[in-house]
């Protein structure tokens, strides 16, 4: 399959992902085998940035020509289709159905970190360590709010200053790339999705402006953490991102009210469905990534750049 195109496709389903609470855009970069690739490329635009804030235009332009922008704007439109054609259907989905769609996607994030799993050579007790503290902290700090949504009588208006909209779209923007948890909802968490939204319906240019700014500062500063921290500690990182995926799954988990809330209950009511959906969702995921696996291994029409 085509470059381009492909890539389209990945960007789709990421898009998709960061729809749903408790699964971000950066799990299903993990399971296809591009994550480290994309980090690649948003460092290489950090890089670009700094020069360009440092008054060296020309370094930043050459810096601009290292991206592989091809692979990079197919990926952005695949996201940007995703959330623009299947917004309301998951939502829709989730509202109606919350306890199948919990299952299915308790699955999916499942098999995710299988397919993680597999990406360290040998499991040590480092990464296992790192691997549940940090599984152990996602989980309480998920727990601090019971709902997952916003009330629908919530006010949505601007009424924090400029300076907190740069900070949330930092930290939203940083969580949208790591796998285990979606940007939206730390927004909701953070009591700032009303506020967002609040920009946007009444087309506010300051807020919205600050959030953007928040976004590509926070992109860039994590994207290059990130990328030295794969560099020189590759494995206690995806130890971690295991960590976030594993901890995640309390917004996943079906029962009492799928991914409505964060509480846990006994499996009642329902239960035949959201077993079978979250088995589905763990066998395609793994099948996936065999897929996956395999188109990386034939000759590419890029090539990775170098770090």
């Amino acid at each position: 399959m085509p470059q381009a195109p492909l890539q389209v496709v990945r960007g789709f389903a990421m898009g998709a992902a960061d729809i749903v609470p408790g699964v971000s855009g950066g799990t299903v970069a993990l399971v296809l085998g591009i994550y480290e690739r994309l980090i690649d490329n948003i460092h290489q635009g950090a890089r670009s940035l700094k020069e360009l804030v440092t008054g060296r235009p020309e370094n930043a332009v050459a810096e601009l020509r290292k991206v592989e922008w091809t692979w990079l704007l197919s990926l952005l439109a695949g996201v940007l289709a995703a959330v623009a054609t299947l917004s309301s259907v998951i939502e829709s989905l989730l509202h109606d159905h919350p306890v199948h769609m919990a299952g299915l996607f308790f699955g999916l994030v499942t098999g995710s970190a299988i397919v993680a799993w597999r990406l360290i050579p040998k499991v040590t007790a480092a990464e296992l360590t790192v691997m549940t503290g940090v599984g152990v902290a996602m989980f309480l700090l998920l727990g601090l709010r019971a709902d997952t949504e916003v009330a629908d009588n919530a006010l949505e208006v601007v009424t924090q200053p400029v300076w907190v909209f740069f900070l949330a779209g930092a930290l939203a923007i940083c969580a949208m790339i790591l796998p285990g948890i979606s940007g939206s909802f730390i927004l909701v968490m953070i009591g700032m999705y009303t506020e967002v939204l609040g920009a946007v319906n009444d087309r506010d240019v300051g807020p919205l402006l600050a959030t953007a700014a928040g976004c590509v500062v926070g992109l860039a500063v994590f994207s290059s953490v990130l990328s030295w921290l794969l560099d020189h500690y590759h494995d206690l990182v995806i130890a971690a991102m295991i960590g976030l995926m594993i901890g995640s799954l309390r917004v996943l988990w079906p029962w009492p009210n799928g991914t409505n809330t964060t509480r846990l209950g006994a499996p009642e009511g329902e239960v035949a469905w959201p077993i079978a959906l979250a088995a589905i969702g763990l066998v395609v995921v793994i099948a996936v990534e065999q897929i996956a696996s395999r188109l990386a291994t034939a000759p590419a029409d890029e090539p990775v750049p170098a770090r």
